[in-house]
Order: structure tokens, then sequence, then C-alpha cells
């Protein structure tokens, strides 16, 4: 056989010389674009990215949405809404000055007629005398509307003819603020914070106080960023980075107790003309704090929220803090409730000069009482004997039993800005202790105890002994998935003995039951606590500055749910009181509280003797009668009904049904029926019924029995 040789066919050589041609100029075209990119990269890298920045704008912050604060039942206490300032530049490179001073539909005349318009602030002359200010002032920073102006107001101005024109022609910019809004208003606020309205160079909105400075980190969230680039001839926002809004915080405020342990403050604060008060209510198990209030008289009449000085005013507490004292003795065996202490006539000098009184030195004072009774009449010079007796000699053995009791433990309070309880110890180089601290202690004065501290020992009082930390917050959400949860925290597991705290209870027991408190009794709820009154010092003077009361207890005293603190500040009307004027804000809050909570189990409720317990039932149609008592399940007796029309008799437990006799040509008896029901009887019985009165009929004017004449009127009275 012929050997092939397929090489020498002319053919395949154009394919061959076809192939290698092309691959040749794809060779090319590819060196060609490598030349091209390596000119690009390196050679003409600046200018190509001159060309670059010349088709997009600078980056810029895209703020995120502050979280917001609720109540326990989550209710919304604060919250962002962003509010803008209006400006114009007038020295903007773009700025159309011919056409803002002499375009009839889109300069300066149109732009006054739309703003006055939409604001209603200024005439339209006055709106174009103000823009002729600032262009011939040549602001580059001009407020064209006086006031911030909400996101909807924006979008409007934006649509007014001159300022339509854009950014760079009009001049026309805003900045964005952020006010932060509180729909309860006072409730609760200087506990919830305030915030800086302005936005700061991060994006971001920053917490001045309170909570808003707490949870500040978590409540501001994370800035995004978006970049404006030219894409198909148009400028377009494109984001980098998305921004992450701030968490919410639920906080422990129970707006009813808030709004009812406000307006009971606010209430007594204008009946004695107070200087300032301070309310808080504590659940006694978790140390939630339900309700915290601080209104201070800005005018004649008007109180608000300042200053936070539940947590803040380290004060001396008065005769509250003599509970603390009569711990330490009970607990140091200095003392037993029924030892007797003499009290003479209510004046005692001290180590022959220093002068000590009882509030009622002017009725000769209490002469010799009890220990118990030193508390319950909130007796100076009796708790300062008991305490002189056990501690003169060693004051440093009551302070340190003070400590034991922790009334003075750092609460770690979530509140920036909290003040500490401050008890001096003798020696005490920082400190200065004199010959008078010891007895003058004992009573509450020379120590600074911030309101909530003494609220909180209290409540350790009615919580068994077990003192827990006063919490604010419950819990932390983050697009509503919980992202921390807060459970209460014991600071001492028990501030004193279980006999100690039972002999405190009843004393306490006894202040409003027999004692100063008796105001603060209530045929509602039984409550406990302790009063106090003290001077103001200013200076170091005491009998010129004013006084402060209090009243610090719980409710109800045999089962606490809930403590309460109320001092106020320099009364003007009345004689100063810890009973009577801050009692009787602690004894509305409970008893409102009490009523608003209350449950009862009405099966263990004794049986009204006034009750209807089978309710009056009208005659009528049958079908009707029945099916309303069945629904209500009223027992009934039906066996001589053969009529669909009955007569319906009540006895002491049930309903009796009779038949009506209904004979043809005979007026029927609808006395005892409804109006529907005895007008349908006689309309079909031939009669033309006339009304009188509303209720069922009480008389028919033709009796029932008589023969009907067709046609025949007859009238119902009803009542």
């Amino acid at each position: 056989m012929e050997k092939e040789t397929t090489d020498l066919i002319p053919g395949n050589n154009y394919i061959l010389l076809t192939y290698f041609i092309i691959v040749l100029f794809l060779g090319a075209f590819a060196v060609g674009i490598l030349l091209r990119a390596f000119n690009t990269a390196f050679v003409e890298k600046e200018k190509w990215e001159q060309v670059a920045e010349s088709q997009k704008r600078p980056n810029r912050l895209i703020y995120p949405s502050r979280g917001n604060i609720y109540s326990a039942d989550g209710k919304l206490m604060a919250t962002s809404v962003p509010q803008y300032n209006t400006y114009i530049d007038f020295r903007a490179d773009g700025f159309l000055k011919d056409t803002f001073l002499y375009s009839k539909n889109n300069g300066m005349d149109s732009m006054a007629f739309y703003l006055n318009k939409l604001f209603k602030d200024k005439s339209v002359a006055a709106y174009k005398e103000h823009l002729q200010k600032g262009l011939k002032g040549q602001s580059r920073q001009f407020r064209v509307v006086n006031r911030k102006i909400s996101y909807i107001e924006k979008k409007e101005i934006e649509k007014i003819p001159f300022i339509r024109l854009g950014r760079y022609k009009s001049g026309f910019y805003t900045k964005e603020m952020v006010e932060r809004q509180k729909p309860f208003n006072t409730l609760a606020s200087r506990t919830i914070g305030t915030t800086f309205g302005e936005i700061e160079e991060s994006g971001l909105t920053k917490g001045m106080n309170g909570l808003e400075l707490q949870y500040d980190s978590l409540l501001r969230g994370e800035a995004g960023i978006k970049s404006v680039r030219r894409v198909g001839g148009s400028w377009t926002n494109v984001t980098e980075v998305e921004p992450i809004n701030g968490m919410d915080v639920y906080t422990t405020i129970d707006i009813n107790i808030q709004d009812i342990t406000e307006k009971a403050l606010v209430d007594k604060l204008k009946e004695i003309d107070a200087e300032s008060g301070t309310a808080v209510v504590m659940e006694v198990a978790t140390g939630e704090i339900k309700a915290i209030t601080n209104m201070a008289r800005i005018r004649e009449g008007v109180y608000t929220e300042t200053l936070n000085h539940a947590v803040a005013d380290e004060i001396e507490p008065g005769s509250t803090f003599k509970v603390a004292s009569m711990i330490v003795a009970l607990e140091d065996g200095i003392c037993q409730p029924g030892d007797t202490v003499d009290t003479g006539k209510g004046l005692y000098m001290y180590k022959g000069k220093h002068r000590m009184t009882d509030h009622n030195i002017n009725r000769g004072g209490y002469g010799k009482i009890t220990a118990e009774q030193a508390i319950w009449y909130s007796s100076n010079i009796g708790v300062a004997k008991i305490i002189l007796k056990g501690y003169e000699n060693n004051p440093k053995k009551f302070v340190k039993g003070l400590y034991r009791t922790g009334i003075n433990a750092d609460l770690n309070l979530e509140i920036p800005g909290s003040g500490r309880a401050k008890i001096r110890m003798p020696g005490d180089s920082v400190n200065y202790w004199s010959a008078t601290t010891l007895p003058w202690m004992s009573f509450g004065y020379e120590t600074q105890i911030p309101p909530i501290y003494t609220l909180t020992f209290f409540n350790a009082i009615a919580n068994g002994g077990k003192m827990v930390r006063p919490m604010f917050t419950k819990e932390i959400k983050h697009n509503g998935k919980v992202v921390k949860t807060f459970s209460p925290e014991v600071v001492k597991s028990s501030i004193c003995s279980k006999k100690t705290l039972d002999i405190i209870h009843d004393m306490l027991l006894g202040v409003v039951e027999k004692g100063t408190g008796t105001a603060v009794k209530s045929d509602a709820i039984r409550i406990a606590g302790k009063t106090g009154t003290a001077q103001i010092a200013s200076g170091g003077v005491y009998r010129t500055a004013g006084h402060q009361v209090s009243f610090c207890g719980y409710f109800p005293a045999d089962d606490p749910l809930y403590s309460c603190i109320v001092v106020i500040r320099r009364p003007r009307i009345g004689y100063p009181s810890g009973g009577t004027m801050s009692g009787g804000v602690v004894k509305t809050v409970a008893e409102k509280i009490y009523a608003n909570h209350m449950v009862f189990d009405i099966r263990k409720q004794p049986v009204d003797s006034t009750a209807v317990l089978v309710p009056p039932v009208k005659n009528g149609d049958m079908q009707a009668v029945e099916k309303v008592l069945k629904k209500f399940k009223v027992k009934t007796s039906d066996e001589d009904v053969n009529s669909s029309w009955i007569l319906a008799e009540a006895n002491e437990e049930k309903i009796k049904l009779k038949d009506i006799p209904l004979e043809e040509g005979v007026v029927p008896r609808v006395t005892g029926m409804g109006v529907k029901d005895a007008v349908y009887l006689l309309e079909n019985a031939g009669l033309q019924v006339t009304l009188s009165g509303v209720g069922k009929v009480t008389s028919q004017s033709v009796a029932a029995g008589q023969k009907i004449t067709r046609g025949q009127t007859i009238h119902l009275t009803l009542k």
C-alpha cells in the first residue's frame, strides 16, 4: 500500500498559515493591553487617580438611630427625633445671585412667599427683608428659619423653587440635630437623663447624665459610611458600611406607680409651698426602683424635675437614722425595748454645755420613756442617752456596728454622679471627730447619706434583713432580642439578727400607730416606717436655713411589697413634720398602689345581705326570657308553662314562669312587659297603641279580659 503524505497537501499548509496569523494577531493585542495597563498603572497613575476622584465625592457618615429607653412594661420613655437647622451659604461657588435677586418664579420673592406659607412665623415682607440681610452680609452660615425644623418640614422646604435648584446653586444646606423626646414629660426625667443635641464628628450622639450617660456606649450605636459617586451621568449614594443602630434600655420604672408618686409629691409641695421634694418607691424583694421623682420649685406654684437629689444628695438624714442606731444598740445588748431612759423635760445639756432638745420641749418633754418609745416618739435625748450609755468610752465600736448593718455599703448605683454614704470613724485623719459627734450622730446629724441609701437600708428591714442593690435597669435589647438581663444583687445577706429585726419591725409599726407617724396610719393598708425632721445647715449654722422633713417605710407592713422614702426641703407653710408632710405623701402613694394592684377572690368574700341574687325579669316572649336566664345561669321553674308568652315571678332562689292566657277577641294582659312585646301582642289583637314614659308597662288603659273593638286605641304607661 502506498504511504500517505498529508503534510504535502496544499490545503493543510493554508490552514496552518491561517492559525499562525490569528495567534500572532492575538498575541500582539494582548501585549498591547499589557503595555496600556502598565502605562495607566504606573506612567499615568496620577492623572487617572485625579479622574477617578472627580467622579466621586467625599465619603459621608450615615447616622445610626440612638436606642430608646422604655419603662418596665414597654412604654416609651425616651426616643430620638431628628431636627434640622437650616442655612444658606451666600458665598457658595455656584450660588445664582441674579436668579435669587431677579427671578419671579425662582428668586427671593417666591422663596419668601413659600417660607411664610410653610412656617407662618413671619410675614412675606419680613422674610424678604431677612433674606436680603443675609445676602448683604455675604454670610456662609445664614440661618433661614429661626428654629429647628422636623424631617417633614425639611422635605417641604427643599421643594421651595430657589432651594430646589440644589445645594451648590442655592447655597441651601441643613445640619442635623437629634432631639431626645420624653413622651411622659417629667416622669423619672432626671433618672432617664438627657443627651447633648449636637451630633459628634463621629456621627454619634452622646448622653449627658442619668441612664443616657450610664449606657451611652450601648444606646449610641455605630455610624455607617456612604460615598457619592457619578454613575451614568448622575450622582448616586452608595452605602459602603451599614450603620448599627443603638440598643434599647428597659428600665424598672412602673409608669403607673411613677405617675402616682409624682402627683402625690407635687400636690404636697404645692400645699406646703416647699422648695423641693424627692420620692422613691422600691420593690422590696428585688430592689427594682418602681418610681423616682425629684421635683423643685422653678417659680411660685410650679415644680419640675431639676437635680437628681435622690441619688446625688449627701445629706444629714435626721431621725430616720435613729433606727440604725437602735439596731446597733440591740445587737450589742446595750438595751432592750422595755428599758427606760429619762428624757427629762425635753432639754439635755450634754457635758453641761452642749444643748440637746426634743421636738416637744415646749410641751414639757417626754420624761421617762422606754427604748421603743424613744423610737416611736423620735426622742433625740432618748436615743442619744442609750448610745452614750453603751459607746461613750468606745465610739469606734458604735461606728463599726453601723458599718456592720451595711448602711454605708457602696451600692454601685447605675446613675452617674451618685453620692455615697459618709459615716465618720473616730481617729480618722480625714474626718474630724468632736466631743459631740457620737450623741449627735446617733439621731442623724454629722453623717451624710443620700436618700436612696436610707431607702435601701429600710428596704432591707422589710426584706427580712437582706439588703439588695437598687436596680434601675431590667434588660438591654437590640433589634428586639435580649442582649443582657439584670438580676437582683445582694449587697448584704443580713443586716442584723432575726431577733433584732423582729423588734425593729414592732418599733416601726409603733411609730405609725402610736408615735410621730400617726398621720401615716391608713384604714386601707398597714404602713410601717420612721419619721425624720432635721435642720438644714448653712455656713455651719442650723437655725436659719430651714428644715428637711422625711419619712421612710414600707407597706403592707405584715407582708411588705414596696418600700418608700419621701424627703421634703424647706416647707414654708405649716409646722415642719416628717409624719404629716412626707408621711402624708407615703400614705397617698401606698393607698393608691394598693387600690390599683389589690386582687380579691370573690369566692372568699362574705355574702352581701343587700345583694340581689335573683334579678327582676320582664314578662313577655318565652324564648327570649329563657335565653337570657340560661346565659346568666339563673334557676327557673316552668312546669306549668304551655304558652309562648309568660309571666315571670322572682323569689329568693329562682324565677317562676307562668302562662299568660290569650283569648281571641279579648284584650291581653301586657303589664310587666317591655314595649316591644306589649305592642306586638296588642297590635296583633287589632288595637292601636299609644305610649308614655320609659321602661316596662305599669298600666294599660283598657283592662285585660275586656272584649276588643277593632281599631280601638289603648294607652300604655311605662316606668
